[in-house]
């Protein structure tokens, strides 16, 4: 005897074979038109909306996963950048420890985001998602219940519609048995006959008022969960971004203040870095204080005396053509002005006594003289001295002009040109500006022209002119 356990396992095993196969042969039927199937519109479109939204939902899902790594390799990459700023940040460096508190806040507020975002959105989603799995499977369930319901009707109405044959041989037999049998024992075998097609459609009818029943159950309750589970994305999406908006917001609001110190810390070290570098170059730029050679002998003018006053300090060159230099221009006159008296000195002393009386003046505007009361000497004398600078002693209307002349500057800084259309300037240097070759084409703060000694040396204006920054310079004609 078989034992009870493996009986009825073997039982529900068949019993499930069966339906199966009776599905298989419902659905076949269905497709070749052979059997009708039960339709529910409505019921469909909820059933695309559900898988609508379940991938919608799963791709927000994906996508805000991917966002959370994002946000971690940021929080790296930051993290790794302010630790090699706090590396070769120099002890002495103004602002050290408030780099070590600004990448400790930032390192805390990348942690505290992607936290919060898991917390609020991610963890979130997954609980709305978590009720999907359920329902598919419930729906997949009506699928199969569905077709077991119109196979139990099938059959039922197959039954009912052979009832009317059963009518028949009750009246007349028509098998050999019946005929065979005598005539007190037909009767009952019509009977038995009547009785077991009675059995199969009460059995047939029972299947299908549980079908029907099982099938209306399921199809009510998703009837009436799918659609509110449509309208339910709405407030979910709401919700969600919101909170991502809101923790976004906070997050780059905090991260902007850190910024910004940050940026106050870097314009300090700026300062303080400039200052000592401009103090630096100060001190080395300033030429130590020239004495005269023994066998040289110095003859002393009461009309030039030096001045014992020190020197006046000289601020830093400017850095770009942009700067202005309205101080550094004050103080480039003085010293050109110091220059011209001691040229202008050197050569009376080299002049015999004069014979006019105009060149005795206790006011020092000998060097105002004409060009003509001068002996050749000297007009050939000025001009060279000072480093080769051309001052006003030779009149600017005897002078030939370089073509497209527009007005005179001397330099009042020293500049090294960065590149081969630019000029090297020293203090003192006389320019002629000349118009620009393609007016469009010349920058802002920048003016083109060629040094007086060029032009007098070369009167080659094509190959010596060149730009240079005009707040190097201050106009003196």
């Amino acid at each position: 005897m078989a034992e009870p356990g493996k009986g009825v396992s073997a039982g529900f095993i068949a019993k499930n074979v069966q339906k199966k196969i009776n599905r298989a042969q419902e659905k076949v039927l269905q497709k070749l038109g052979k059997a009708d199937e039960t339709k529910d519109e409505q019921f469909e479109q909820c059933v695309q909306n559900f898988s609508r939204q379940l991938s919608e939902g799963t791709k927000l899902q994906k996508d805000l996963r991917a966002y959370l790594v994002a946000v971690k390799a940021m929080h790296e990459a930051t993290k790794k950048l302010s630790e090699v700023l706090e590396e070769i940040y120099e002890p002495d460096w103004v602002g050290r420890q408030e780099i070590h508190s600004i990448s400790e806040n930032g390192d805390l507020l990348w942690t505290d985001y992607h936290q919060k975002l898991v917390d609020q959105a991610l963890l979130t989603l997954d609980t709305y998602l978590g009720q999907f799995p359920d329902i598919k499977t419930r729906i997949a369930k009506r699928g199969r219940k569905l077709v077991d319901y119109d196979s139990a009707r099938h059959h039922y109405e197959s039954l009912q519609g052979a009832k009317k044959k059963d009518d028949v041989k009750i009246a007349k037999p028509v098998s050999l048995l019946e005929k065979a049998a005598p005539q007190w024992c037909q009767g009952k075998l019509v009977a038995h006959i009547v009785a077991q097609s009675n059995l199969l459609r009460n059995q047939a009818e029972e299947e299908f008022l549980k079908a029907q029943k099982v099938f209306e159950e399921i199809n009510i309750d998703l009837q009436e969960e799918l659609p509110s589970l449509w309208n339910s994305r709405v407030g979910f999406y709401v919700n969600t971004f919101q909170s991502i908006a809101g923790l976004a917001e906070t997050f780059h609001k905090e991260m902007s203040k850190l910024n910004q110190n940050l940026g106050s810390v870097m314009t300090q070290l700026e300062i303080r870095y400039v200052d000592r570098a401009s103090v630096k170059v100060e001190k080395s730029a300033s030429p130590p204080e020239a004495e005269s050679p023994p066998s040289s002998p110095v003859t002393k003018d009461d009309n030039h005396v030096a001045s014992t006053s020190p020197a006046p300090h000289v601020p830093s060159i400017p850095k770009s053509p942009s700067q202005a230099v309205e101080q550094v221009s004050a103080t480039g006159e003085v010293a050109e002005k110091e220059t011209e008296d001691k040229v202008a000195s050197d050569v009376l002393e080299a002049l015999p006594e004069p014979k006019n009386e105009s060149l005795e003046n206790e006011t020092g505007t000998d060097l105002a003289m004409s060009k003509d009361a001068l002996p050749a000497v000297v007009t050939e004398t000025l001009p060279a001295a000072a480093n080769g600078a051309v001052y006003d002693t030779v009149p600017a209307e005897d002078m030939e002009m370089p073509p497209g002349f527009q007005f005179k500057v001397r330099a009042v800084h020293d500049y090294n040109a960065t590149d081969t259309d630019e000029l090297n300037l020293k203090a003192g240097d006389v320019i002629f500006v000349v118009t620009h070759e393609n007016p469009e084409e010349q920058d802002e703060g920048w003016l083109m022209g060629i040094k007086e000694i060029d032009w007098i040396q070369r009167k080659d204006l094509k190959t010596a002119r060149s730009v240079f920054p005009e707040n190097f310079t201050e106009r003196v004609q």
